[in-house]
């Protein structure tokens, strides 16, 4: 498999970024034997797909600079300040040397993980590491195999991705400072900060009105002050936002996080809940994005084990939660009045995304910013339509009711 390395032009990271976007799998992964992905580089296809587009294939720096999408375009903008990429190679792939622990687990990945697979042996005892090994994994699950560009116009999702991303550098003051801005107490030597920043992160547009778009983020962040300590914190979610909503869905997704949450502090479900409304609500419409989730960051306690053991139970509930909704609506019939409002449901996740969004504003206010990048999380197409309000007693009206209402699911 292909992995890009990214360099930026004043050499403050080092960025590796993968992408796989696929719909459906026969092995309970959103990976379907009917579509097409890259392998080494080149399109690989399985069976026919009948109105799938892929976006067109770049060469050289705009290939690899079209590989950093999502939350993780957002990692590397926010933390590295990149203008442009200067180079693109490939990572070493793991030889039949280095059978170790790490190098089994990997062998079950899409491709080689993002730091070399001896750095990570040597330091498999270290959150780094651990962490890279949990999204690794979480994008083998929910994906298969393969990498691959964005996935457009697919049979079941017009728009696709799930990315992993590993940044490792020195902090740019624009990041410090608007750490500092939410309580962090940055102590640099001489005003340098090393950090590690990694995470896995997935938006996915189904093109059926009756499944939902879902969306997460795991993430892990790692500065080292002057005196040699480290700071660390865990960040991320899940939610989802149906054009319909759906009891039972809503009830089996909430109940899954729940219960994953749980495992942990009894009050993690709840609060994160209500964390999960606040930040996806768009404020000029009065209204949420979706039905939620769990949405939480700066998670530094209680220990670093323990919270890393949270993100993973929230990071193994990503597909149990999402994919029995896929399965059950994906022969569901709809007229093209479903599809319109689903279009319009699609353009309040663009006004979020847009406005409020925290990544996606600082990435565009990133001088060099790979915009394509960045707004790889919108849907393919959407919709505005003057002073539209649905007809009372409608679906679409019961579904304006729930979001402009935040309720308990569980």
């Amino acid at each position: 498999m292909a992995t890009i390395v990214l360099y930026s032009m004043n050499r403050t990271a080092q960025t590796t970024a993968r992408l796989c976007f696929f719909p459906y799998s026969t092995r309970g992964s959103i990976v379907d034997s009917r579509i097409s992905f890259f392998h080494n580089t080149s399109v690989r296809w399985l069976t026919p797909l009948p109105g799938a587009r892929w976006v067109p294939k770049a060469t050289g720096v705009q290939r690899s600079a079209l590989l950093v999408a999502g939350a993780a375009a957002a990692v590397v903008g926010f933390v590295a300040s990149a203008s442009h990429f200067q180079r693109a190679e490939r990572a070493t792939m793991i030889t039949k040397t280095e059978e170790t622990e790490i190098s089994e687990k990997c062998k079950k990945f899409m491709s080689p993980p993002c730091t070399d697979v001896k750095v990570l042996q040597q330091k498999k005892e270290e959150m780094c590491t651990r962490m890279e090994m949990l999204i690794m994994e979480t994008q083998a699950e929910f994906c298969g195999g393969g990498i691959s560009c964005v996935l457009q116009d697919g049979k079941v999702f017009e728009k696709a991705g799930v990315n992993v991303s590993v940044v490792f550098g020195n902090l740019t003051e624009e990041a410090a400072k608007q750490m500092r801005s939410r309580g962090k107490v940055l102590r640099g030597k001489d005003g340098i900060l090393p950090f590690c920043a990694m995470g896995v992160s997935s938006v996915i547009h189904p093109k059926n009105p009756h499944i939902p778009t879902v969306h997460f983020n795991y993430r892990y962040f790692e500065i080292e002050e002057e005196d040699g300590t480290k700071q660390w914190w865990f960040g991320g979610g899940t939610d989802l936002t149906p054009t319909y909503v759906n009891k039972e869905d809503g009830a089996h997704f909430h109940n899954s996080l729940k219960e994953a949450c749980e495992k942990h502090h009894p009050k993690y479900y709840p609060d994160f809940k209500k964390w999960c409304d606040r930040y996806f609500y768009i404020r000029h419409r009065g209204e949420t994005r979706g039905i939620g989730g769990i949405f939480f960051d700066d998670l530094d306690s209680p220990s670093q084990e323990e919270a890393f053991s949270f993100v993973r139970s929230c990071a193994q509930t990503v597909v149990p939660c999402y994919l029995p909704i896929v399965y059950k609506h994906l022969d569901d019939p709809f007229s093209p009045e479903e599809k319109d409002w689903q279009q319009v449901r699609r353009g309040r996740y663009v006004e979020f995304n847009l406005v409020y969004d925290r990544g996606v504003k600082f990435g565009l206010a990133t001088p060099g910013s790979r915009i394509e990048s960045i707004l790889m999380s919108l849907p393919l197409t959407a919709k505005w339509e003057y002073m539209h309000e649905p007809p009372k007693g409608s679906q679409e009206a019961d579904t304006l009711e729930v979001l402009r209402n935040p309720k308990e699911w569980v």
